[in-house]
């Protein structure tokens, strides 16, 4: 790709504290692939992080980490945008694309106890009945409501320093807080961390640990500086995820869980894999939960075709939870 000694690229980037980190990351790993490019860093406000006295499912949008930074990259104040991938819409804008999908982090869900209850190696099951549990997800509320019947869960919006300040205050109503692992890692709280919750007690969300590039479709440039950012195992499982979020029409504020493997066929040094999605769809209060899961095979030396592939996978898992009623469940979520 010819580049010119003063190329200049403008990223994109909401301005919390981990997604800077998050960006700042991708900025340094872009520098080293492409020395002759100058790349800068434009942090702005979203509606998700304006409008913090409103739970997340009753905002309405499926945009809300979004859409400010999608319209700076349709007007070409910016050249790409650094999304936490979970908070992407699995219908982007016309004209705009994800460039790559690069490796994600743990994609599990973490507990963070009060630090008196941490001290102490306390676990979920572990609280006192009534303990109030913070988290802005209703797919983490319905999961664990299920699971948790003792326990109480109460809304809790803001960026990680925010919350975490609410958990540790003397007089807060938390017990704990739950959050996504790979968040706590970036900013470098591995210390906080007082649980990771296995897929078998919840499924976290659709592309949740990993970071989605997004650029303009027709904007060949940004296609080659970006696709040696591409992650292909992390790329297939979080297309299936999506697949299977997008054939649900659900957004990242519906109690959607995924959990996806990908397992060698032929020996650890084969390119082809099963690639394994589970899903699950939870009613809000618990009392009901769809799981299940297919799984096909695909190959990284034919990204193209195993893409489509991982995409179907998704979609055909969608018909089996919409044949097993999620649609009712998602339903009653939306009203």
């Amino acid at each position: 790709m010819e580049q010119g000694p003063t190329t200049q690229l403008v990223i994109g980037s909401r301005k919390s504290q981990l997604a800077m980190i998050q960006t700042m990351h991708v900025k340094a790993v872009l520098e080293k692939l492409h020395p002759s490019i100058s790349f800068s860093v434009t942090g702005m406000t979203t509606t998700g992080d304006e409008v913090l006295n409103i739970a997340l499912s009753k905002i309405g949008s499926k945009a809300l980490f979004t859409k400010e930074l999608e319209v700076a990259l349709y007007d070409k104040s910016v050249d790409l945008v650094v999304h936490s991938l979970k908070d992407m819409p699995t219908q982007l804008p016309e004209g705009m694309i994800i460039g790559a999908i690069m490796e994600r982090e743990d994609p599990r869900d973490a507990v963070v106890m009060k630090p008196d209850y941490h001290a102490k190696g306390m676990k979920l099951q572990d609280l006192p009945p009534g303990s109030v549990i913070g988290t802005s997800s209703v797919r983490r509320i319905a999961q664990l409501r299920r699971r948790f019947p003792h326990l109480e869960f109460q809304d809790v919006r803001g960026n990680l320093n925010t919350r975490l300040a609410k958990l540790d205050a003397p007089d807060g109503p938390y017990a704990a807080l739950l959050l996504a692992h790979a968040g706590l890692v970036r900013m470098q709280w591995h210390s906080r961390i007082s649980q990771t919750l296995d897929p078998g007690i919840i499924m976290h969300a659709v592309g949740q640990g990993a970071l989605g590039i997004e650029i303009r479709e027709n904007d060949t440039l940004l296609q080659g500086v970006v696709a040696a950012l591409e992650h292909k195992e992390t790329a297939l499982r979080c297309i299936a995820e999506r697949g299977f979020m997008r054939g649900l029409e659900g957004g990242c504020s519906v109690p959607l869980g995924v959990w996806t493997e990908l397992v060698p066929i032929d020996g650890t040094a084969s390119s082809k894999f099963r690639l394994i999605l589970k899903g699950s769809v939870c009613s809000v209060d618990g009392s009901r939960e769809i799981r299940d899961e297919l799984e096909g095979q695909v190959d990284l030396n034919d990204m193209v075709r195993s893409k489509q592939l991982a995409e179907k996978l998704g979609r055909d898992l969608s018909v089996k939870f919409i044949a097993d009623g999620a649609q009712d469940i998602l339903r009653e979520i939306r009203k």
